[in-house]
């Protein structure tokens, strides 16, 4: 219907102003019912260079618009916004869209199966997974099927940081607790991790137990001093322990990267060879630079640091041009927001290599910090982690969906306060739970009803006329655009809130009228109604990868 007006308006537009060329038409779906079915700003965007009123303009369209058999009527509204009014047969044909495609409506093909990676969680293994984790786990999940669901071919990346100083501070800290230094003595390391899962993986490596993680397997040799040992094991262990954080919040991954790789690899000493030959390095102060104010940046960054070892974004440049090398046209990272200030260095490094990779690339989605409540007052710290919520906490609190739903369900770059309390409460007030309720109304009302699915796709819907119908009618004809423009813009949380309002919709509808009515036309009408309402809340759920239960 959107492409049928959209040829309308290009035919009028062409019509009025013959001269211009590369007229752009936006149509949008009105958040209220009373202003139509779309709604176009054609008039306004014609003003300026035909030198008329918008209004009058907007009569012009409209007298020259071609005829259409599902339009009932046009209006012009405010400055000069032209509303559509389809008929009742044109809105009704939705719900046989939906009965016929099933699983795959609101699915496209724009993405044409181009190759997209998205990196997300990216934690580095010293510890459990904590809730910011947890928000990234489950924004870049969401992406990821969105972007499947619009046709493109999606890899997902866990990215390891297993080198470094942190690594170090996790390497002595094992160490410590399994040589029985308490973290109340001032022989524990000052930046040590204090978490009761450190004593975990000390007894654990005293046991010589043996731990496997995706592609390694590591047996402890047990020998506390032999700090190599120490660190594989430790890191092999807590990679262990987020696989399994993983697997109860039902996130897969296609490939994992460590940053040790590109060390042992030679990739780094690779990309830093390249940048110092393309002329965008220069040595100072015993340090090697990198010139990234002639990329953006706001001053130059040191790339090698007087002591030898190279600055954190160095790597980060070296596994983005492998990336690239890898064929990732487009690729979209999904981080903290902590990490803001090393986007503009990243993406400078790239430019300085010369190889072809266009500016602005990757694509960043930062989310903010999560706050846990419960009783009215904030949850700061897990006994097992030491300093922080889990992820596992809040999943052995409120379950999966409920945990999947709410840190997908606002904008990422807003903070995020999470409500324990609400993600338990089996009431409306809770959006999980109104949702998915509104799945399970629906399925018990068919599942009384007891007849053949099927047959509803070729259920007469002119019954389908009173006000709660043509709302709901209208929100389901809206879901192809929401999945569309959640993946273009790259924000999940629009469809959290398009389930929310057609859930409302579907309360609504249910308080308000009888379904298994002696009417069997009326009844087959509305049973294909919110048998159309079922497959698109359950549509709408798989993409935010929450459960779709037929009973409550």
């Amino acid at each position: 219907m959107k492409t049928h007006l959209t040829e309308l308006l290009s035919t009028a537009a062409k019509t009025i102003a013959p001269d211009l060329e590369n007229i752009s038409i936006v149509l949008e779906r009105p958040k209220s019912a009373e202003h139509g079915d779309f709604a176009t700003n054609l008039a306004l965007v014609l003003a300026k260079p035909l030198k008329q009123n918008p209004r009058a303009i907007a009569t012009q369209i409209i007298a020259v618009l071609p005829a259409s058999e599902f339009i009932a009527k046009t209006e012009i509204a405010g400055a000069g916004f032209i509303n559509f009014f389809l008929n009742a047969q044109s809105q009704q044909n939705v719900v046989r869209d939906i009965l016929k495609a099933g699983a795959q409506f609101g699915r496209n093909n724009s993405g044409n199966q181009q190759k997209v990676q998205v990196e997300f969680v990216s934690a580095n293994p010293t510890g459990p997974l904590h809730v910011g984790h947890g928000r990234g786990a489950a924004v870049g999940d969401c992406l990821c099927r969105l972007l499947n669901a619009n046709g493109w071919d999606v890899t997902r990346e866990f990215y390891y940081n297993d080198a470094g100083a942190q690594i170090d501070n996790l390497t002595i800290s094992v160490q410590a607790r399994a040589n029985g230094i308490s973290t109340d003595s001032p022989d524990f390391p000052e930046n040590g991790y204090r978490g009761d899962y450190i004593v975990e993986i000390a007894q654990a490596f005293l046991n010589k137990e043996t731990v496997t993680a995706d592609d390694m397997q590591v047996t402890a040799s047990g020998d506390v001093n032999d700090a190599n040992a120490v660190r594989t094991f430790a890191v092999a262990y807590l990679r262990h322990e987020q696989d399994l954080d993983l697997k109860a919040f039902q996130i897969k991954f296609d490939v994992f990267s460590l940053e040790s790789a590109l060390y042992s690899q030679g990739k780094v000493e690779q990309t830093v060879q390249t940048l110092i030959k393309s002329g965008k390095t220069y040595e100072q102060d015993d340090a090697l630079w990198l010139k990234t104010t002639d990329f953006g940046d706001d001053k130059d960054r040191v790339m090698r640091k007087s002591e030898g070892g190279y600055t954190y974004f160095v790597p980060d440049v070296a596994y983005h041009h492998e990336k690239w090398q890898r064929g990732f046209t487009r690729v979209i990272n999904e981080q903290g927001a902590d990490h803001h200030s090393t986007i503009t260095r990243v993406r400078a490094g790239l430019q300085a290599l010369n190889v072809g990779i266009p500016q602005g690339w990757p694509d960043y989605v930062l989310h903010q910090m999560v706050t846990v409540m419960r009783g009215g007052e904030e949850v700061k710290l897990s006994k097992r982690a030491g300093s922080y919520v889990t992820l596992r906490d809040l999943i052995e609190e409120v379950g999966c969906d409920a945990t999947r739903y709410f840190l997908a369900a606002r904008r990422s770059d807003s903070q995020l306060i999470f409500d324990i309390d609400l993600a338990r409460a089996q009431t409306n007030d809770n959006p999980v739970y109104y949702i998915q309720y509104a799945h399970a109304r629906i399925c018990s009302v068919l599942s009384q009803w007891a007849g053949d699915h099927s047959s509803l796709q070729h259920a007469d819907l002119s019954p389908l006329n009173n006000p709660h119908e043509t709302a709901l009618l209208q929100r389901l004809s809206a879901y192809p655009d929401v999945v569309t423009s959640a993946a273009t813009e790259l924000a999940p949380h629009t469809v959290a809130n398009y389930l929310k309002d057609l859930a409302s919709d579907l309360h609504s509808y249910y308080n308000e009228y009888k379904f298994l009515i002696e009417d069997e036309t009326v009844k087959l009408a509305r049973l294909s109604l919110i048998c159309a309402t079922q497959q698109v809340l359950k549509n709408g759920l798989d993409l935010l990868g929450v459960s779709a239960p037929t009973k409550m």
